[in-house]
């Protein structure tokens, strides 16, 4: 391992004590629920899941849970309870399902990451990382993809660096 890489791997240990560095756009979800699997996504027009309680009252434990989780990374109010809504049984359901984290599967993210020179966009879809840092498009991973590994731990796949010509 080369001194470039052991600093990126400090940096990212660094910025994965910081998750409010990074900003999710938008997110794609694999949800395990107790009675079937839904797709949780996130995008500027807000939260969406393929549940029925999302669409009677727009919000759901699944969506709950991952605000509870992924809070740092959200940089938005949770979704308001809704009328009708059975709050008690959601939000234990939400509670439990946070901690039940082998439930949870991110497809697919696009966020922003505040590095500590710049900006960078860093996307994931099924396993595949890309960053807008140029260490990522040399090694294929940066600071900011080890950061997020960390954060997201068992939720995603972790980048595989290629190896130094």
């Amino acid at each position: 391992m080369d001194a470039s890489m052991i600093n990126k791997i400090q940096k990212a240990s660094d910025y994965a004590s910081q998750p409010e560095r990074a900003t999710f756009i938008s997110l794609g979800v694999d949800f395990s629920g107790a009675n079937s699997s839904h797709r949780v996504s996130l995008d500027e027009d807000g939260w969406s899941c393929s549940c029925s309680g999302f669409s009677h009252y727009q919000i759901c434990p699944h969506i709950m849970a991952l605000e509870i989780l992924l809070k740092p990374l959200l940089k938005r109010q949770p979704v308001p309870y809704a009328p009708g809504q059975n709050i008690v049984s959601d939000v234990e359901k939400a509670h439990r399902y946070a901690q039940e984290r082998d439930r949870i599967r991110i497809a697919s993210f696009d966020c922003r990451f505040e590095g500590y020179n710049k900006e960078h966009r860093v996307t994931y879809d099924h396993g595949v990382w890309a960053s807008t840092a140029s260490f990522f498009a040399q090694r294929g991973v940066c600071s900011h993809t080890m950061a997020l590994e960390k954060i997201l731990k068992g939720f995603v796949e972790p980048a595989r660096a290629m190896p130094v010509a």
